[in-house]
């Protein structure tokens, strides 16, 4: 159980959590041994008090859902973020500019965000959203990514169309090598999901059906 809860960013980013539930979630990810709590920039300082100097992260989004947004908007948001206490930031790759063919200006946004994140000490997982991408678009926000200096590329933020899905981990792993991270996030429910996306070569999981999912590594 501990292996799986290990990989797993325990996730709300529902616009309507609550206080309650967000401090329900920390108790959770302490519990279970997650490696994070994903959730809104609001929440941020909640979810610090509440996981103190334990070993559970912070991970908050950025320029999310849409990632239409500018990019001194992604910045500030990160930055605040990191300023009250987040160490991780999954922001949203600038999908319009990828698709009207500008990829310096999807570089440029991502290295922004990075610099911020680095600033304070935080890491940067750059989300994809792969369900509105073609395979090459897949690819180039991979390259893109990991020459802005971002250490994760991410599926989807699970707010539009499909998740995750086995081809788009295999082929983000196959883009951007063994050292950087990828995390496979958006529709993951089940234990049987999270080992396919594992062996697909996913290093952390995106889930809000985490204790679920370690409930049932336990009992097999």
């Amino acid at each position: 159980m501990s292996e799986i809860a290990a990989v797993i960013d325990h996730t709300l980013l529902k616009p309507d959590a609550s206080r309650e539930q967000i401090i329900a979630l920390c108790t959770e990810a302490r519990r279970f041994g997650f490696a994070a709590v994903c959730i809104n920039s609001y929440w941020v300082p909640t979810a610090v008090r509440e996981l103190g100097e334990g070993p559970v992260k912070v991970c908050t989004v950025a320029g999310f859902p849409l990632g239409a947004c500018s990019t001194a908007a992604k910045v500030a948001d990160a930055g605040e973020a990191v300023d009250n206490g987040a160490v991780e930031v999954d922001m949203v790759i600038n999908l319009g500019a990828l698709r009207s063919g500008d990829p310096g200006a999807v570089r440029r946004d991502i290295e922004a965000v990075v610099e911020e994140c680095h600033r304070g000490g935080a890491i940067t997982k750059v989300i994809l959203e792969t369900s509105l991408l073609t395979d090459a678009e897949k690819e180039e926000a991979c390259l893109i990514a990991r020459d802005a200096g971002a250490e994760y590329v991410k599926t989807s933020t699970g707010f539009a169309g499909s998740g995750a899905t086995v081809h788009d981990v295999e082929l983000m792993r196959r883009v951007v090598g063994p050292r950087m991270g990828v995390k496979a996030s958006g529709g993951i429910r089940t234990l049987d999901e999270v080992e396919r996306m594992l062996d697909a070569g996913a290093s952390r999981i995106g889930a809000s059906a985490s204790v679920r999912i370690v409930e049932a590594a336990a009992v097999r």
